[in-house]
């Protein structure tokens, strides 16, 4: 029962995690903006990101939270995370191997996500197009039958 569960964090999106919001800390944001950013790049919520970052990564980052802490203080907004903290303070480092997974994974989902949302708007559209032409039958079949009485009335 050690099976990985398909929505499970893996190492790659923690350090992603910590990395976006370490940055948002030392640029004066907040985390609740961080946690956004973050959810729209691993394809999660922003609340199962704040989620992750409080339960498990916060604790894990300690030093470095109050090294963009005191960087924000002392003004240097705009350095990357890999000139403000020691290797020390991460993990594992970020590899190219995480982007591709990401990206993989972006094309992967995506495309299948907007599918569904095309057959259901597809679905919709049908039902209405029924819905339509039903109406119009009704329309018809009463137009006919006031053509018919004009007819009599006339004759």
């Amino acid at each position: 029962m050690n099976e990985t569960r398909q929505d499970a964090w893996t190492e790659d999106e923690d350090k992603i995690l910590a990395d976006t919001v370490l940055k948002f800390i030392r640029e004066g944001q907040t985390q609740l903006e961080a946690f956004k950013e973050v959810a729209h790049t691993l394809s999660r919520t922003s609340a199962a990101c704040g989620f992750r970052w409080n339960a498990t990564i916060r604790k894990q980052y300690h030093h470095a939270i109050q090294n963009a802490k005191e960087q924000r203080k002392n003004g240097f907004k705009k350095q990357t995370i890999f000139a403000t903290t020691s290797p020390g303070d991460f993990p594992q480092s970020h590899t190219i191997n995480t982007a591709i997974k990401i990206l993989e994974r972006m094309r992967t989902e995506y495309p299948q996500e907007k599918h569904k949302e095309h057959e259901k708007q597809l679905e919709r559209v049908i039902k209405e197009n029924e819905q339509l032409k039903s109406k119009l039958a009704k329309y018809d079949k009463a137009w006919e039958e006031v053509n018919s009485a004009w007819l009599q009335v006339k004759n």
